[in-house]
């Protein structure tokens, strides 16, 4: 088997507008195409980083809550390269968003930092 690359990451949020809202103007991904899905009362909205298709994010009615602490088996958390830690966490602070102390990884020595969106994924900043 030969893989290529991780294609996209799903993401289904609780309140639509709140988390497209935070994954564009937040983080800073672009819309590539938004689909409204009335059979089925939802979004999916394929959502961009440095113009590659990364997170495509769905909207259902009532969808149950994601388990995060104490860790659940499962996707444990999405993580982005930063170039600059420092600078990240002074735009995370800057867009009102609450986030950890900074970490250094015990066996790269890189930083990171966690955060979370607006469903409680948490989302890592990892210093390149």
């Amino acid at each position: 088997m030969k893989l290529n690359k991780v294609h996209h990451i799903a993401i289904i949020c609780s309140d639509y507008r709140r988390s497209l809202a935070f994954y564009t103007e937040v983080l800073g991904l672009t819309v590539l195409a938004e689909n409204y899905r009335p059979e089925r009362h939802s979004y999916k909205t394929d959502l961009a980083l440095n113009g590659e298709y990364v997170i495509e994010l769905f909207s259902f009615p009532d969808p149950p809550k994601r388990v995060s602490r104490p860790e659940a088996a499962g996707l444990r958390h999405l993580a982005f390269e930063v170039d600059d830690i420092e600078a990240s966490i002074g735009e995370l602070d800057r867009k009102g968003i609450a986030h950890e102390d900074i970490r250094v990884d015990g066996y790269t020595s890189k930083r990171f930092v966690f955060f979370e969106d607006p469903d409680g994924l948490p989302i890592e900043f990892y210093e390149k």
